[in-house]
């Protein structure tokens, strides 16, 4: 176990044998980190937080108090083998999140990047990939093997389901069900979710050019407005004369890239 002298750890908290904690941790009263943890600098964990498994939390990360972090995943093909979650650092992690690590099927690992906020109640399931700057908003849940690209937004009480991609600057609306891929900058809502638009306010706030937000919008009116052609086949063509990067590059990317679920399109 190797325990940085400067750590704060309350007198009822347990610290198994074999963690590591790093420098200005602070651990609260009732909880419980596991033996194969590792808390990066100035971790902070409230009260009754667990952390179990074969996890690593990033430097400056907060953890709220009743959060879950680390145990089994809920997949009944899990069979114990060994697997890991991998949280970035600067995220908040508010009470009673629950994030799972990895299983054998789906690579042996979860992993979380920076400065990602998770409210009340959130879910992260075994082998989903998350980006940076991802909010997600009160009760939300991903279902496993779920990928979210960074500054995504997931409303509150939303559920997307597993193997699904959501897109970079993507934002889904509260109580949403997604059962279809997420373009980047996307804006989908619904049960069953309908894409409803572009994110524009999302990337203006990030402070995306005007030629780029104006050559998306194109695009997006091209693959999700054209009639000829289905809309991958749309996607095809605009391929061949976008420029090398921007948003209309990643959406047009993100559409040709391979998935094993098909897309949010627009409500009849």
């Amino acid at each position: 176990m190797t325990i940085a002298t400067s750590a704060d750890i309350h007198a009822t908290a347990i610290v198994e044998e074999g963690a590591s904690i790093g420098e200005n941790v602070k651990i609260g009263p009732y909880s419980v980190v596991g033996a194969n943890v590792k808390l990066g600098d100035d971790v902070r964990l409230e009260a009754h937080v667990a952390v179990s498994g074969h996890t690593s939390v990033g430097a400056r990360t907060h953890i709220f108090p009743f959060a879950s972090i680390g145990s089994a995943p809920q997949d009944l093909k899990f069979a114990g083998e060994v697997s890991s979650l991998e949280i970035g650092e600067d995220n908040q992690i508010r009470e009673h999140v629950t994030m799972n690590p990895g299983t054998e099927g789906g690579g042996g690992i979860t992993r979380v990047g920076d400065r990602c906020l998770f409210m009340v109640g959130t879910h992260v399931a075994h082998d989903c990939l998350i980006g940076a700057n991802v909010i997600m908003v009160n009760n939300s849940a991903l279902g496993g093997h779920v990928e979210v690209g960074d500054f995504a937004v997931l409303g509150g009480l939303s559920a997307v389901h597993q193997f699904v991609r959501i897109g970079a600057h993507a934002m889904i609306g509260g109580m949403s069900g997604v059962e279809r891929d997420v373009i980047p900058a996307g804006t989908v809502m619904g049960n069953r979710a309908h894409l409803a638009g572009l994110n524009l306010t999302g990337l203006k706030r990030r402070g995306f050019p005007k030629d780029d937000i104006h050559a998306l919008r194109a695009a997006y009116r091209d693959v999700f407005e054209g009639t000829e052609g289905e809309l991958v086949e749309r996607a095809e063509t605009l391929n061949k004369t976008l420029q090398k990067d921007g948003p209309a590059r990643d959406m047009i990317d993100f559409i040709l890239a391979r998935s094993s679920r098909r897309f949010c399109i627009p409500a009849a």
